[in-house]
C-alpha cells in the first residue's frame, strides 16, 4: 500500500508517497481504509524536524505522517467490541513516533481513538473533525469555565479557534473572537459576541471590551504574552503548541493543552456535527500524491479550512 513517510527532515520536497507493508490489527486495534486524511500544522512541524529540535519526536529512519482520518473499518483485532468491519469511522492517530501516520491507503488504530463517523456529512468533511475538534474540546475542559464567563479565542477564524468558538457558545460562555477584520462576519456566524482585530494591543482592546480583562484564554494562533495580557488577574490561559505557553504572571493559571484521542468525546462532537452545531470547513480536497503541495499551502496561510488527502 502507500503511505506519506519522510526519511530526513526538510522542506515539502522530502515528503515521499513510499510502498510498505499492509498494517495488521493487534489487540484491541482496527484497521481503516482510509477515505481522507487532514493535513495540519503540526505534519508541517514534523516534516521540518521542529519536533524533533522540541525534544518530542525521536529521530529515526522512518516518520509517518498524518494524525486526522476518516474511512471504513475492514479489520479488527482481538478485543474489539462495538465496531464492526464495515463500519464509517473518524479517529486520531495520536502518536508521533510511529513508522506509518493517517495519510496513507490504510492506516491501524486503537479501537478508543475511533468514532462512528457523523451521519450526512462526506469523509472530506469528517476528517477535519478529530485533531482539531478535540483539541479545542479538551483545551476548554481545562479552562474550566463557569456559565457566563468570557472566553477569548485567538486565530477564532481557524480550524482550531472555529471549533473553540462554536462550543464555547454551546457551553454559555461569552466569546471575544480575536481574527483578521474580514474574517469578523465568520465568527460572529460561529457565534462570538465580540469582535478584536488581530493587529489591535489585545490588553487594551479587550478591557474596553470587558473591563478587567477576560476570565480566559484560548490561544490558537500563538499570540502568547499579548493574549496573556488580555487576561484578568488569577484567570486561566491554554497554550497549544510547544513553547506558546508565556508565564503565568498576575497569578494566571497558564497550561500547555496536549491533545489526546478519545473516542467518547469524539462520538459526542460527531454528534453536534449531526445536530448542526459544529461546522465542518475544507478548504480543498487533494488526491494524496499532491501532499508536498498541500504542505506548501497549508504554510502560506490564508486558509479558512483545512486541506484533506484522498488516497
Amino acid at each position: 500500500m502507500r503511505a506519506v513517510v519522510i526519511r530526513t527532515f526538510g522542506g515539502p520536497e522530502v515528503l515521499q508517497i513510499a510502498d510498505v507493508p499492509m498494517p495488521v490489527a493487534g489487540e484491541g486495534q482496527v484497521r481503516i481504509r482510509v477515505e481522507a486524511a487532514t493535513v495540519n500544522p503540526v505534519d508541517l512541524a514534523t516534516r521540518s524536524g521542529a519536533l524533533t529540535e522540541a525534544g518530542l519526536l525521536p529521530a529515526r529512519d522512518v516518520i509517518g505522517i498524518g494524525w486526522d482520518v476518516a474511512g471504513t473499518i475492514e479489520e479488527t483485532g482481538p478485543g474489539v467490541t462495538g465496531l464492526r468491519r464495515g463500519d464509517r469511522v473518524i479517529g486520531l492517530s495520536d502518536r508521533l513516533d510511529v513508522p506509518l501516520g493517517a495519510q496513507a491507503e490504510h492506516v491501524v488504530l486503537d479501537a478508543d481513538a475511533v468514532a462512528a463517523a457523523p451521519a450526512g456529512v462526506s469523509s472530506v468533511q469528517a476528517a477535519t473533525l478529530p485533531l482539531n475538534g478535540l483539541t479545542a474540546a479538551q483545551a476548554l475542559d481545562g479552562l474550566d469555565l463557569d456559565h457566563g464567563q468570557t472566553l477569548l479565542v485567538t486565530g477564532a477564524a481557524g480550524a482550531v479557534g472555529g471549533f473553540a468558538v462554536q462550543l464555547a457558545v454551546a457551553r454559555g460562555l461569552r466569546v471575544i473572537a480575536v481574527a483578521g477584520a474580514d474574517d469578523e462576519p465568520l465568527v460572529r456566524r460561529l457565534g462570538a459576541e465580540l469582535f478584536v482585530p488581530r493587529t489591535a494591543r489585545l490588553g487594551e482592546a479587550v478591557r474596553r471590551l470587558v473591563p478587567g480583562g477576560a476570565h480566559a484564554a484560548l490561544d490558537a494562533a500563538v499570540a502568547g504574552v499579548a493574549a496573556l495580557d488580555a487576561v484578568r488577574s488569577g484567570g486561566a490561559f491554554a497554550a497549544l503548541v510547544a513553547g506558546g505557553a508565556p508565564l503565568p504572571l498576575r497569578g494566571i493559571r497558564v497550561f500547555n493543552h496536549w491533545i489526546r484521542a478519545d473516542s467518547a468525546l469524539l462520538s459526542r462532537l460527531a454528534a453536534l456535527v449531526e445536530a448542526g452545531s459544529l461546522t465542518l470547513r475544507v478548504a480543498e480536497s487533494m488526491p494524496l500524491d499532491q501532499v508536498a503541495a498541500a504542505h506548501r499551502r497549508l504554510a502560506g496561510g490564508g486558509l479558512r479550512g483545512r486541506l484533506v488527502l484522498t488516497p
